[in-house]
């Protein structure tokens, strides 16, 4: 009889064909390109939407500009803490002597302000504030809701796409979302509008927002156990590696219409690589293609220079009847089972734990690398920085997290990451080494909480339902980046409010974590009864919650 997913040991047979082989690498070699994909799209607002110095244009006087900051500027615009105010100047007392572009004290009115109507800007740097008038603190709001609506769109997306991806496939949906994210990207790099550039900026992520977990999921299921962090940190690094390349694109092309085309182009040329992709062997199973699902494993063992055992052979055999347990796993209504699922009042808390620490690890993971380019220093080196720290975080989980656990790992770097946010408060403002050194330690752990949490929520879940969870899971962590662009108005309210909001999120996620069962070298569970029989103290036990 064949023999459905529950059946077959899969983690054996990739143990078998190698965990990490020829054909595992040339699997995470597709999957990269949408992760540094994934991380431009979903960060480039930072610079597209970023906020210029600029001052008031002075009538006259700067119409014969040699530089933003030349002699006469005290004379006639007011300064704010050594700055020139960005939207008022001095009202002009007479205009006689502008006529001939000279400006003095005696021009101008000091006691009297004016609200100003153009502007000058420091360089050549182009956002949207140049392009759609988008100046003065009063319209701080429109440049913190690009980020918002960005994440809107992500949060609208996740869990349909999560269902669209556990009914018809991962490797359908990536492509779709690779698609539709490059075309809603160069149409919105012709925005004629701050309106039309809104639009565009939700329906990028709200169609594809789910490159980075599709793409996850498609090389994480393909890895043995013992290569699971391993295959984690390559995603990983993968996006660190995309967001310090969107600060050094940013770096050198600073027109926002000009580097959205360098992001998004590269999208639509890599659909024809990444039409190779194999679908994965795990959701094949789930639906009951078993033949699809033994065609992929034969495949890899040839490239990976192995071969499967006759057991292993028998279980995929297909014949050309079709058992009942294989026919009522391929008609199973998907929200029947999600509905069967949360009747089981563990797997309900489990999901509202997890979604909590999505929550917490966006929002703080985000809010970091945000206010990154508000530091002291140059805001492209600062983010590209705060990037790159993110690399010696995963060396770290490469190193140390099969040995102590994922819970253990998680629980600790929630920890430390919430307390170094707090500390961070206490540095005085001078002395801005020591508050960089805090900020990037504070990345780095976080950096580290969220590679694990990937694969946490991959190895918490049962497979039918593994990438809907997931994005559910996700999806909630995408109130956190909806939040994180508005951390700056908070700071408006009381400066170290954002930090103690990351910092005490992170304390009380990092022990809620406790409440989580290891997963370290197990199997990935197939079904809801596997996935919560995990827990501490009986693993084995699988009838406890049937």
């Amino acid at each position: 009889m064949p023999k459905s997913e529950d059946d077959i040991d899969l983690d054996g047979v990739l143990n078998e064909i190698g965990q990490f082989g020829r054909f595992q690498i040339r699997q995470y070699a597709l999957m990269i390109i949408p992760i540094i994909f994934n991380a431009f799209f979903t960060l480039s607002y930072v610079f597209t939407a970023g906020n210029l110095e600029y001052r008031c244009h002075v009538p006259g006087c700067d119409d014969a500009l040699t530089s933003y900051h030349p002699e006469w500027l005290n004379y006639s615009v007011p300064f704010k803490n050594g700055m020139p105010a960005q939207c008022e100047r001095f009202q002009v007392i007479s205009n006689t002597s502008l006529q001939d572009f000279y400006c003095d004290s005696e021009a101008f009115d000091r006691s009297t302000t004016i609200e100003c109507i153009d502007f000058v800007y420091s360089n050549d740097e182009v956002t949207i504030v140049k392009d759609f008038n988008i100046n003065c603190p009063k319209n701080d709001w429109k440049l913190t809701l690009v980020g918002t609506v960005n994440n809107i769109g992500q949060f609208v997306a996740l869990p349909i796409a999560g269902y669209l991806s556990d009914r018809f496939g991962r490797r359908l949906v990536l492509l779709l979302s690779v698609a539709a994210s490059a075309i809603f990207g160069l149409i919105r790099s012709y925005a004629t509008s701050y309106e039309m550039f809104i639009i565009m900026e939700f329906l990028d992520p709200a169609i594809g927002s789910t490159m980075y977990t599709t793409a996850f999921i498609l090389a994480l299921e393909l890895v043995g156990p013992n290569m699971r962090v391993s295959g984690n940190n390559v995603i990983s690094c993968a996006f660190s590696f995309g967001e310090a390349t969107l600060g050094l694109l940013a770096m050198f092309f600073r027109n926002w219409r000009t580097l959205l085309k360098i992001l998004y182009i590269p999208g639509l040329v890599s659909l024809p690589l990444l039409w190779m992709t194999s679908e994965s062997v795990r959701w094949l199973l789930s639906k009951g293609d078993r033949e699809k699902a033994f065609s992929i494993l034969k495949k890899a063992a040839k490239m990976n220079g192995k071969s499967l055992s006759p057991s292993a052979v028998e279980g995929f055999y297909p014949t050309s009847e079709k058992d009942s347990s294989s026919e009522e796993l391929e008609n199973t209504n998907f929200f029947y089972l999600l509905a069967d699922a949360f009747r089981n009042p563990g797997l309900l808390l489990r999901v509202a734990n997890c979604s909590f620490c999505w929550l917490t690890n966006v929002l703080v993971y985000y809010g970091l690398s945000l206010n990154s380019v508000t530091l002291a220093g140059d805001k492209y080196l600062n983010f590209i920085l705060v990037s790159l720290i993110e690399l010696p975080g995963f060396l770290i989980m490469q190193l140390i997290l099969d040995r102590v656990g994922r819970r253990k790992m998680l629980c600790c770097t929630m920890l430390l990451c919430g307390l170094f946010c707090l500390l961070a408060e206490f540095i005085p403002t001078e002395n801005t080494w020591l508050s960089l050194i805090m900020f990037l330690v504070s990345k780095m752990a976080i950096t580290i909480s969220f590679g694990t949490l990937y694969i946490y929520t991959v190895e918490i879940f049962p497979t039918n339902l593994r990438q809907s969870l997931l994005s559910l899971c996700s999806m909630f962590g995408r109130i956190g980046s909806m939040i994180a662009p508005q951390t700056p108005l908070l700071a408006k309210v009381w400066s170290p409010l954002p930090m103690v909001l990351f910092g005490g999120m992170g304390i009380t996620s990092g022990l809620a974590i406790l409440q989580f069962p290891e997963t370290l070298n197990i199997q990935l569970p197939n079904t809801v009864q596997e996935a919560m029989s995990m827990n501490s103290d009986d693993r084995n036990n699988k009838d406890q919650f049937s």
